[in-house]
């Protein structure tokens, strides 16, 4: 059983040598400077996701490199708040990061962001392939919290759908940092017109809600936060027995 002392940033450098004899697999939590409604953090995707690595290491064995606080924000990148970096930016970065880690003898790499967004996530598709192109020895999963939330029972999240600012993203917040929710915020849904792309985003998006805040609740998020634990070992487990 592992302590607090694999997160990476926490450590000495004979404690980072010693943990390798335990494992050689590492998390890389992305995040997200990104508006949240009118209620919760801008830091709410990265707190989630590193405060959800953090507690993998209660049931397995593994490293957990500091957070990514910024990240691709297409679609809220007009809310108050919101700090947006290229696709470029952030594939060089998982790329760099990991490539530093690999050379000090890791091997397993789980990419994992608490920012879902479609063009984001394919930055971290595309440096995943980088990294098996020219990490010779290194596993690469990626995946987003919303593909750990949607293996989640329907009888714990209640809104269809739920996907930013809503039941669940407000639940993990009254859990994780209660003292960073200011109230509630209305239920929405965006209305981007599928394949057209939009200029004035915060018309068809004004809230930065998808979902609806008023089901969370702090039991919910504390569940959550364990399932998905739970997953992400199960899947870090998987790639470490990979061929």
């Amino acid at each position: 059983m592992l302590s607090c002392a694999m997160i990476i940033e926490n450590i000495t450098m004979p404690e980072f040598t010693e943990g390798l004899k335990q494992t050689r697999t590492v998390i890389i939590p992305f995040g997200s400077v990104e508006e949240h409604g009118r209620h919760l953090p801008l830091g709410t995707d990265t707190i989630h996701v590193y405060e959800l690595a953090k507690t993998v290491t209660d049931i397995c064995p593994v490293f957990v490199a500091p957070p990514v606080w910024y990240g691709l924000c297409r679609s809220t990148s007009q809310h108050a708040g919101t700090v947006t970096v290229s696709s470029r930016t952030v594939e060089n970065m998982a790329v760099e990061i990991a490539t530093s880690l690999y050379g000090h003898g890791l091997r397993n790499f789980i990419l994992i962001s608490g920012h879902a967004g479609g063009t984001h996530m394919a930055s971290l598709i595309n440096a995943g392939e980088r990294m098996l192109d020219t990490l010779p020895e290194c596993r690469v999963a990626v995946l987003s919290v919303l593909d750990l939330s949607a293996e989640l029972s329907p009888e714990l999240i209640e809104t269809p759908g739920d996907s930013h600012a809503g039941e669940v993203e407000t639940s993990l917040m009254q859990y994780l940092r209660p003292e960073y929710v200011k109230g509630t915020s209305p239920e929405e849904y965006p209305a981007f017109p599928g394949k057209i792309l939009v200029r004035d985003k915060l018309k068809a998006w004004p809230g930065g809600v998808w979902g609806n805040p008023a089901k969370a609740s702090r039991d919910k998020g504390k569940t959550i936060v364990s399932k998905e634990a739970m997953l992400l070992c199960k899947l870090i487990k998987e790639l470490e027995t990979l061929s």
